[in-house]
């Protein structure tokens, strides 16, 4: 990903608090010389600070036999910028933008489907998720009708060896055009206009960075 150094974001702990509130993530390989895409929910730790992602497919899905070197995309919030709202718009002559939090993680698949490891990962994915929604649905390994379900699936591993964490939140602008642009978005409708807006807003008191 081409990303102009002043958006790029190298602390850990933006990067598993974006895996957190956007678990839903882009897993893409490539099969015989063309790209191929799934989009899966995925489980995220640190081990030894090392990333590790886990997540799987169903039986069917050609990935969970193609492919091991893998991109894995995180979508974060984001939203359309107006060059209408910045103060300086004529003085700069500004054209309209996107902000976003995106990341971009490359590894090595690893792939199970032992009875026994995917029943733990499907236990801990749901006691996860379920907690989210205010769910009470458990996995019961010792329940032949479920555990027979396991054969649909496959689970995979993802030792994450490159991680790169995009924040374009107008970092290039100065602090009127920030304060602006968080005005604008916070009277918009949207769950990601809001979400943008309150990541620039913890910023505004940061130096603005040189424009390109």
């Amino acid at each position: 990903m081409a990303t102009p150094r002043a958006f790029v974001d190298p602390d850990p702990a933006r990067l598993d608090a974006l895996l957190d509130a956007h678990p839903f993530v882009t897993l893409i390989t490539v099969r015989d010389g063309a790209p191929d895409a799934s989009h899966v929910p995925v489980l995220a730790r640190r081990e030894n600070g090392q990333l590790v992602l886990e997540g799987h497919w169903g039986r069917a899905n050609p990935q969970a036999r193609d492919g091991d070197d893998v991109l894995i995309l995180v979508h974060g919030p984001h939203a359309y910028l107006s060059a209408s709202w910045y103060p300086d718009k004529a003085e700069r002559a500004r054209v309209p933008t996107w902000n976003y939090v995106v990341a971009h993680l490359r590894g090595h698949l690893e792939r199970f489907d032992d009875d026994d490891a995917l029943g733990d990962l499907v236990t801990r994915t749901a006691a996860h998720f379920e907690a989210r929604v205010d769910g009470d649905w458990r996995y019961d390994h010792e329940d032949p009708r479920e555990r027979s379900q396991l054969r649909g699936i496959i689970g995979f591993r993802l030792r994450v060896h490159a991680a790169e964490l995009t924040r374009k939140l107008s970092q290039n602008h100065p602090e009127t055009n920030r304060a602006a642009v968080v005005d604008a978005l916070s009277a918009r409708p949207g769950d990601d206009a809001r979400a943008i807006a309150a990541l620039m807003r913890d910023g505004l008191t940061s130096t603005h960075l040189p424009e390109p």
